[in-house]
């Protein structure tokens, strides 16, 4: 959208709402955790949660006994609010304020979990740098796991529009270095008590055929 600035959205949203009160809020982000012990990763695997900055995701990771996580999130104000609520064991995780599709990972990723970044990119060419910022994250043998508004779920979300996806849609966008291992569907119940269908889907990196 012209003109349109997503930090500054984002910092809004998390500036004038609680973070329970968000559509995507979830109390036990269920399946997310479901496909992430399906990874089978070690304690001390890099995991990276892209647009992570509320959510509690790392609060079960952490409990569980994973030790190299980072968070990366558009709004400083989101990863405030992760920070604060998870008091003195926040200094555990690394946080990490930008924009996925402007981001220099430091270090290679074992996991890069994604729920509900990349359908906010509705430009082909914002997509293009996700992707390529991706495959400079995530090594090969690592894991993808990224959810997304279902075909035939909400067409928008905080009232930007959106890319609804299926897994054929997203194996076209991210190429012949993932492949797809799982999949799962979810009726997310909202704060407002509104379903939302979401898909979630678990890539491995692999190596291109000619790299």
């Amino acid at each position: 959208m012209q003109g349109f600035d997503r930090k500054t959205h984002w910092q809004n949203v998390y500036e004038q709402k609680k973070t329970t009160e968000v559509s995507w809020f979830q109390a036990r982000p269920a399946v997310s955790l479901d496909l992430i012990a399906n990874c089978c990763l070690d304690p001390a695997d890099p995991i990276i949660d892209v647009g992570g900055g509320a959510s509690v995701l790392v609060d079960y990771l952490f409990a569980q006994g994973h030790t190299n996580l980072t968070v990366l999130d558009i709004s400083g104000a989101a990863l405030a609010a992760s920070r604060n609520r998870l008091g003195a064991n926040a200094g555990a995780v690394k946080w990490v304020e930008s924009d996925v599709t402007t981001y220099s990972p430091e270090i290679r990723y074992t996991l890069w979990h994604d729920r509900a970044v990349f359908h906010f990119l509705t430009d082909a060419e914002d997509r293009r740098r996700y992707v390529e910022t991706l495959k400079n994250a995530l090594r090969v043998g690592g894991h993808l796991i990224l959810a997304s508004f279902a075909i035939g779920g909400p067409e928008k979300c905080s009232g930007l529009p959106i890319v609804q996806y299926d897994a054929r849609k997203l194996q076209s966008e991210f190429g012949p270095g993932f492949e797809l291992v799982e999949e799962r569907a979810e009726s997310h119940v909202t704060p407002a008590h509104r379903v939302q269908d979401f898909a979630y889907f678990r890539f491995r990196h692999i190596e291109e055929k000619g790299s």
